[in-house]
């Protein structure tokens, strides 16, 4: 079963080696996600993020070009598997002729400093997904609430701050160009913003459930019956701390049953066509059952014994996403 993933940082795992003088490659590595597990789980397509911690540097712009950069010596040095894509036409000529498709996006839309020119900039380099925020609010809008200490110490939803009228303008810029919308790590109220101000389909990429585990990564069961009424897709996130809720001192676990139930919930929720993949492979921890990228085939099996029919793991699997990427992805 072939699958389109909406979410990995294997590349800022990488970036991370090479500055400290490694040899790590996307080829073949002990990280969650390279080339050959791919090709061992049936991988059609992977988005690669370009993830800027902004609490960790001063220069965000310059870092997400560094590892553009080794995004595309990466690919290029593996051209005999896998190809960059820009446009829909690129993951179908990658396809037929039998390699697999890296779509660049970023997580952070902080990196671009509020400087719709970086924005454009991006684009041109081949960025078609960009979440507004990572954890930290930005230019452009508010995440959900992190508080590191007290009473109230843990995450919160962001009900109040949204977007910026900067972030209003990126939005409609985004949608100009062809740029795909991600509303994961974006807080309650901008998720609503982008509702209110967009009319394309867009996605959450690594997020999963609120309903069923409540982290406020997570969406709303209103939020979700959106998101399929727009028309877009949310990726089931395989991280513990998004599949279920944990008592205190409980093992963080990722089931792949978990994911399953999150899937049919989502799906009885938005409607089948609002479910895809968004491992954030290379961004958990924890104890993983579906351990890496090779695992897949667990998952397509486990959905079968809990009832899903080949065409809606096939719809999950990648259906959903490409459906997607054909309307914006021109």
């Amino acid at each position: 079963m072939k699958a389109a993933d909406m979410h990995c940082d294997t590349i800022w795992e990488i970036y991370k080696d090479h500055r400290k003088g490694g040899t790590m490659s996307v080829r073949s590595n002990s990280l969650h996600l390279d080339l050959e597990k791919m090709a061992k789980g049936d991988y059609g397509l992977q988005n690669f993020a370009v993830f800027v911690h902004l609490g960790n540097t001063t220069r965000p712009f310059e870092c997400a070009m560094g590892m553009i950069d080794t995004f595309y010596q990466e690919i290029e040095a593996n051209s005999d598997l896998i190809g960059a894509v820009k446009t829909y036409g690129d993951i179908e000529k990658n396809w037929k002729e039998g390699r697999m498709s890296a779509m660049l996006t970023l997580e952070e839309g902080g990196v671009c400093q509020g400087e719709t020119a970086y924005l454009r900039d991006f684009y041109r380099l081949g960025v078609r997904m960009m979440t507004l925020t990572w954890n930290f609010p930005n230019e452009l809008a508010w995440p959900n609430r992190v508080v590191t200490e007290g009473p109230e110490k843990g995450w919160w939803p962001e009900t109040e701050k949204g977007l910026t009228e900067k972030g209003l303008e990126f939005l409609e810029e985004m949608e100009r160009l062809g740029m795909m919308i991600d509303i994961s790590h974006l807080g309650d109220a901008g998720i609503w913003d982008v509702f209110s101000h967009t009319t394309k389909p867009f996605v959450a990429s690594h997020s999963n459930a609120r309903a069923l585990a409540g982290h406020p990564r997570n969406l709303t069961d209103d939020m979700i019956r959106r998101l399929g009424e727009r028309g877009g897709v949310a990726g089931i996130n395989y991280s513990p701390d998004f599949l279920r809720d944990r008592k205190e001192g409980e093992t963080a676990a990722s089931r792949i049953e978990d994911m399953v139930r999150h899937m049919r919930h989502m799906a009885d929720v938005g409607g089948m066509g609002c479910v895809g993949l968004g491992s954030d492979f290379d961004g958990i921890r924890g104890e993983l059952e579906l351990s890496d990228a090779g695992k897949l085939p667990l998952l397509e099996a486990e959905m079968r014994r809990h009832g899903f029919v080949p065409s809606e793991i096939e719809a999950i699997f990648y259906g959903n996403v490409l459906r997607v990427y054909r309307e914006i992805l021109s």
